[in-house]
């Protein structure tokens, strides 16, 4: 059985996966019942302090709450990182409720209602513009509420970035304002009463090229530098974005941190520095800070044949865990690595589908898997999963209960 790096991140207690020190069939017995969701806050704490021991100093580390919003981890994340990244009014509450200084807070996001931007304006976090229609309200909601905005500039950037899971900035896009519109619309708000801190750019997602990471970066900043010449007020902020991947799947190499620093160290000291010396510069991170440090648990309720086939049938699927089954931005199906809990150094295996409760053939969480040979009762593990796996998937799909998630 081919090893994942993810699986080397967990403890193995005898024979059995520890989550937080914890083996999972006594965590289980405290959860009460699966499926359920568990993170580790040592793994989560531990990657904070890698990414700060690679990274420049002046580098500022921004989570984007999207990845997972559970307020728990949110709270652990605010005494780790320097700020939050929100894409919604409730995500703002998440962060805020969690200790996150408002002034630490961004919220961006195509599609912001008018009374989320007064909520947002309300609470003093800094909002992301993604478009002139967007600035333009923002204008009368300061007005009217007696406030300065705190607003930054999204931009949509004239090139695209390789190698992303999604790409979310070059050529047409519903996020940011297009680079080249950008000098008008900041002339166009130069008389405006708003308290105007700088730029944001995100050109895309889940990238494991150290050298499409580097070099995108230096783009970005080529590109903020530009527009930075043009703007009437002085540049106090700088999200560049992130995009870090991690590895899903067995030929995935981890990203080589170590280059991405590099770049930014340089990019830093060279470009940054001499020309906007007051601007504070962000990295947006979501999967790469909590991504491999969560996992899914779910039970094994039946075990069938059929027509020689194994099929290991669980309380758990894809109305939980929709990226694992295949359902969320893959072109061709792959399996995220997976685990039987008990069974962590057996070696003796099988070829099974580990297939979920829902009626339908797309909730298949491993398809043609070597495990060692498990029945029910025993519980199965699938890792990556402390991103975009319960608020990114169809919960109320066939109406089966919600699972509990657990910070431990």
């Amino acid at each position: 059985m081919t090893s994942h790096p993810t699986k080397a991140l967990f403890d193995v207690a005898g024979d059995h996966l520890a989550v937080g020190g914890i083996p999972l069939h006594r965590l289980a017995e405290r959860v009460g019942s699966t499926p359920f969701f568990a993170y580790d806050r040592s793994l989560i704490a531990a990657r904070v302090a890698y990414l700060r021991s690679v990274l420049p100093a002046g580098i500022r580390l921004s989570y984007a709450v999207k990845a997972n919003p559970m307020p728990a981890v949110v709270q652990h994340l605010t005494g780790l990182v320097d700020a939050c990244d929100v894409a919604s009014a409730q995500e703002m509450k998440t962060a805020l409720d969690a200790g996150m200084p408002a002034a630490q807070v961004s919220f961006a996001g195509p599609g912001k209602t008018s009374a989320e931007l007064s909520q947002a304006v309300a609470a003093g976090v800094t909002i992301e513009m993604e478009s002139p229609n967007e600035a333009a309200r923002l204008v009368e909601i300061g007005n009217r509420l007696g406030i300065r905005p705190r607003v930054a500039l999204r931009v949509n950037p004239d090139f695209q970035v390789k190698g992303s899971g999604m790409r979310m900035g070059g050529g047409p896009q519903q996020f940011g304002i297009d680079a080249e519109a950008v000098p008008s619309l900041l002339r166009d708000l130069a008389a405006a009463d708003l308290d105007f801190l700088g730029f944001h750019v995100f050109a895309g997602s889940q990238n494991l090229h150290a050298d499409i990471l580097c070099e995108a970066l230096a783009k970005n900043v080529q590109l903020l530098l530009e527009l930075a010449a043009s703007c009437p007020w002085p540049v106090r902020y700088l999200n560049l974005g992130g995009g870090f991947g991690i590895p899903y799947f067995e030929k995935d190499s981890p990203l080589d941190l170590s280059a991405v620093g590099k770049t930014l160290g340089e990019l830093m000291e060279r470009s940054i520095r001499p020309n906007l010396p007051e601007a504070r510069v962000a990295i947006e991170l979501g999967r790469y800070l909590v991504g491999e440090a969560g996992v899914y648990v779910t039970r094994i309720v039946d075990r069938k044949v059929s027509r020689g086939r194994i099929y290991l049938v669980v309380d758990g699927g894809l109305h939980h865990q929709l990226a694992a089954s295949g359902n969320f931005g893959q072109v061709i199906r792959r399996n995220y690595p997976i685990a039987v809990a008990s069974r962590m150094r057996e070696t003796e295996l099988e070829t099974v589908s580990v297939v979920g409760c829902l009626c339908t053939p797309l909730d298949l969480l491993g398809d043609n898997v070597a495990l060692p040979r498990a029945g029910i009762g025993d519980l199965v593990v699938v890792f990556q999963a402390g991103a975009y796996g319960l608020t990114a998937s169809p919960t109320a799909f066939l109406g089966h209960p919600a699972p509990v998630e657990v910070l431990v």
